[in-house]
């Protein structure tokens, strides 16, 4: 089951919505709630490395195209939220 799928039968399931950033299903970190509002969580690396090696892309073009056109924009409530930065675990 691709990670699409397995997103759309949680929410069948818990009669949820959330909005996903196509294209970047193997960046999906997961989801998270805020107050009433379910959110996909996306690893910024990953999501470059995706537009690196699928749309072969510069690391520069990505950073570009990436801040402006995902990390950058707004679809309103439940917007995707992208994971900038984790701790370092001893």
């Amino acid at each position: 089951m691709s990670v699409r799928e397995q997103v759309e039968a949680w929410c069948a399931e818990t009669e949820q919505e959330v909005l996903l950033a196509d294209g970047f299903e193997g960046a999906l970190i997961g989801l998270a709630q805020q107050f009433n509002t379910i959110l996909a969580i996306y690893d910024r690396d990953a999501c470059l490395r995706i537009l690196v090696e699928r749309d072969g892309m510069t690391p520069e073009e990505a950073e570009e195209f990436f801040a402006f056109n995902v990390q950058g924009s707004s679809v309103g409530e439940g917007t995707p939220a992208v994971l900038v930065w984790r701790p370092v675990r001893a």
